[in-house]
């Protein structure tokens, strides 16, 4: 911290004391006070200001000095804060208190940043290990010839589609504001494109579909909700009942503000513990222990991408009779323009 510069900060405070100093030594004069008490006024006025101005600056010079002695002398500078002692003067406590409180919240921040990213580190392995089975599946049909067992091989891809597309929107869930478009879609248009993009393996787990009041129009990004839908066909294919004919059902209910499109399947159902902890990440519950393989990610992006565009998803099941999952679309003139 330099003199002259503090000096110079300070000239409208200067310009002040020694106008109420000469003020007061030609009100001295006025009053016919003698030379010896007029010298001793001005001479203790002068020390009484250069004394404050000298204990101001000397206070204020240790403090901003070691500040940036210490923040020159740390590569990690954001913890500049941990090497001061909290200073006595008004101007540094305020400006130590804005440290404290940015240099907690970029604390946060890198906290939140570092644990987004393990998160993503753990699912990618999860997801290169599930990855790793039709891969190998694929691999020993080409090894053994694939004649005959072209539905077989295409059954793999189909799920190595599946798993990339799952990764792919996992890593953009967290940025979707950059990347939805929301428009008015007709909601039978929306689950025409997800049915028939399971197709296949509707059919060849022999899943009939039913589908009644689809009329509605919807206003929603019609990628993002076509990747949401073809999650839940997913997972009803996945925890369907082994005996009996497996069924698919979707229809919406209408309402004042709102339309509500059920998809609602007549599988195994999900316990009543795990209803409540279904969208956590990486959660795969009961089933996801004891029927079949999963992430547990399918559900935690598509209530990601439900919150961003607006939506709200439930679900709603009983074991041994099915799980109804209902996705809430608002209708306001408003949400055209978010």
């Amino acid at each position: 911290m330099k003199l002259g510069k503090y000096l110079k900060d300070r000239w409208i405070e200067i310009a002040a004391y020694m106008i109420f100093g000469v003020l007061m030594v030609l009100l001295l004069v006025a009053f016919a006070v003698n030379d010896e008490l007029l010298w001793l006024f001005a001479v203790l006025y002068i020390m009484l200001v250069c004394f404050n101005l000298a204990w101001d600056y000397l206070r204020k010079k240790q403090f901003y000095d070691c500040l940036i002695s210490y923040t020159e002398q740390l590569d990690q500078k954001y913890l500049v804060l941990e090497t001061l002692e909290q200073p006595q003067f008004y101007e540094g406590e305020l400006l130590y208190q804005t440290l404290y409180d940015v240099n907690k919240s970029m604390c946060e921040n890198v906290k939140d940043y570092q644990q987004s990213l393990n998160d993503f580190k753990e699912y990618l392995e999860m997801w290169v290990h599930e990855a790793k089975l039709p891969i190998a599946s694929m691999l020993l049909m080409c090894h053994n010839g694939i004649d005959g067992d072209e539905e077989k091989l295409a059954t793999q891809l189909r799920r190595l589609d599946a798993y990339t597309e799952q990764v792919l929107y996992y890593v953009r869930c967290e940025h979707t504001q950059s990347d939805y478009l929301i428009k008015e879609i007709p909601l039978n248009k929306l689950v025409g494109k997800a049915v028939r993009h399971n197709r296949e393996d509707l059919l060849a787990n022999a899943i009939d579909i039913e589908v009644n009041s689809l009329g509605a129009t919807v206003m929603t990004d019609s990628k993002w909700m076509e990747f949401i839908l073809n999650q839940l066909i997913s997972n009803a294919i996945k925890y369907r009942k082994m005996q009996g004919q497996a069924k698919l059902s979707f229809w919406a209910e209408e309402m004042k503000d709102q339309t509500v499109l059920h998809i609602k399947d007549n599988g195994i159902g999900i316990v009543d513990s795990d209803i409540s902890r279904v969208f956590q990440k990486a959660y795969t519950g009961e089933n996801g222990r004891k029927r079949a393989k999963s992430t547990g990610m399918g559900l935690y992006i598509a209530k990601k991408l439900c919150d961003s565009l607006g939506h709200a998803i439930e679900i709603e099941s009983t074991v041994n009779e099915g799980t109804d999952v209902k996705i809430t679309f608002v209708r306001n003139e408003l949400y055209k323009f978010r």
